[in-house]
């Protein structure tokens, strides 16, 4: 199966999902606090999701358990909402959002901080962030899957920080998966070249330290092979006149 290219007709259907994917994320910032468990902030989500009368698209995804991933300080991403897990001053959570509505899928997500955080964590946050735009500026038609990759890469080594290696972006719409995978790393100038349609999940998944990272006993949990942070930003975007227009735009996230 090669890489769809949707309609604009499609494309603004897949729209109305990340805009719900957005509204989710931007309500759950309001709420993210020392003290609150991320079980409580699953139960918001899903309350967001089911009012707007969509569906939460990771639940019973493969089998996982919540409606979205909430991935504490070293957890790299799928971590799983739980009653008994409270957010403390100095963490961060990357909360991953995606949602099913109309037939199509929107995915998206942001790492919080939670009170007062270190500044090499704080730094963490905003080249991660700051990837992901350097990312989307190399999405547009003519230029190579691979190009994205290496923006990413090439901006958050100059950090020292660490792209994942094992878990990449992925293209979307009619599903939540598809074709192209999009590393976080790599040359410039490899894979297939990017047209217009084309719809991709863009995230750069960023370690502290080394880039490996393990499983948990959970079979969902993946968290850093050192136990240093991870952050995690992630946009759907699609390919619209020859550049990447962002789908899952926020509040303070554009």
């Amino acid at each position: 199966m090669g890489i769809y290219t949707y309609s604009v007709d499609e494309i603004g259907l897949i729209e109305e999902a990340c805009r719900i994917t957005s509204k989710v994320l931007d309500e759950i910032e309001n709420i993210i606090r020392i003290g609150i468990s991320t079980y409580d902030i699953d139960t918001f989500a899903k309350e967001i999701i089911v009012k707007n009368q969509a569906k939460a698209a990771f639940l019973g995804y493969r089998g996982f358990p919540a409606s979205i991933c909430t991935s504490i300080n070293e957890v790299v991403v799928h971590g799983i909402p739980n009653k008994n897990s409270k957010l403390k001053n100095g963490d961060i959570i990357g909360v991953d959002v995606g949602v099913f509505y109309k037939g199509c899928y929107g995915d998206s997500a942001r790492t919080f901080k939670v009170g007062d955080i270190e500044k090499n964590t704080q730094l963490l946050l905003d080249v991660t962030k700051e990837s992901l735009y350097a990312g989307i500026n190399n999405c547009s038609v003519g230029k190579r899957i691979s190009d994205i990759s290496n923006a990413v890469e090439s901006y958050v080594t100059n950090f020292g920080f660490s792209p994942v290696r094992e878990f990449v972006g992925h293209g979307i719409g009619f599903n939540l998966h598809e074709e192209p995978s999009i590393p976080n790393f790599g040359e410039r100038g490899k894979g297939q070249r990017i047209k217009d349609g084309m719809v991709f999940a863009i995230e750069p998944m960023i370690n502290a330290g080394t880039y490996e990272v393990e499983l948990l006993d959970d079979g969902w949990t993946v968290v850093t092979k050192d136990r240093k942070l991870s952050a995690h930003f992630e946009h759907t975007v699609a390919v619209i006149d020859g550049k990447a227009k962002i789908l899952t735009y926020g509040r303070g996230f554009n």
